[in-house]
């Protein structure tokens, strides 16, 4: 049971991290590292997805992998490039120099030792984030046991991202809502200041700030700022001046 338990611990430990504020690219790099300790694969690796939709490479277990990693995008082929493009997993494929359905990234694996290869998509219902990439030195395919394990690992691997990017989301709607609130209590600041000075209503000094603020192609709260420290352009203060009249 030594094995199962190493499992479970890793799928326990991984998942405790999610709670605190966790570095994802150390998260996937750790992930790629029990995979190779758990799984008999001699290498592994994770890619995700940009915002414009192209994969990177995020973490690897090994220089060797991230350098054929680096290649696969490059080449535009290989195991992990049609996880993710599929959004299936890709089955134990026995790689062959200049042949097969990756004969570039085949020859580059060859080269750095690896003989076979599998990948998984990384998923979240229908929506595929990236893929985990697991090689070996062998021809062996690996045990479905492992492939479970290596789907759960996967799985956790999705839900972290998707957790970092939705704590990564709410924290700049934060900041967002808090500069907002900030900025407003500075332009009721303005508005009273404004407002004693020219000797006008807080109504008739906010319209007189955001004319200022509009004709001369400034921030309304740069404006106000300016009004509070005492810095701003009097004419700030004078009323808008009245359009000319035309008579027939």
């Amino acid at each position: 049971m030594t094995r199962e338990s190493d499992v479970v611990r890793s799928l326990v430990e991984m998942a405790d991290t999610l709670v605190d504020d966790y570095d994802v690219v150390d998260l996937l790099t750790r992930l790629a590292d029990r995979c190779v300790g758990l799984l008999g694969v001699s290498a592994a690796g994770v890619m995700l997805a940009s915002p414009a939709g192209g994969l990177g490479l995020v973490a690897s277990s090994s220089e060797a992998m991230r350098l054929l990693e680096l290649f696969e995008l490059q080449a535009q082929e290989g195991p992990c490039l049609d996880a993710f493009r599929t959004g299936n997993r890709i089955e134990h494929e026995d790689l062959q120099a200049g042949s097969g359905r990756w004969p570039s990234f085949s020859a580059a694996a060859l080269e750095a030792g690896f003989r076979s290869a599998i990948a998984l998509p990384l998923r979240l219902r229908a929506v595929t984030l990236g893929a985990l990439n697991l090689l070996s030195a062998t021809s062996a395919p690996m045990d479905e046991a492992d492939i479970i394990v290596a789907r759960a690992f996967a799985d956790l691997a999705a839900l972290s991202i998707v957790q970092h990017r939705a704590s990564t989301e709410a924290q700049r709607l934060n900041e967002q809502l808090s500069n907002a609130l900030t900025s407003r209590i500075v332009i009721e600041q303005a508005k009273g200041v404004i407002a004693e000075r020219a000797g006008v209503s807080l109504a008739e000094a906010f319209s007189r700030l955001r004319s200022y603020a509009r004709n001369h192609n400034l921030r309304l709260t740069d404006v106000a700022q300016a009004a509070i420290v005492g810095t701003l352009d009097p004419l700030a203060w004078a009323p808008a001046p009245r359009p000319p009249t035309h008579r027939d």
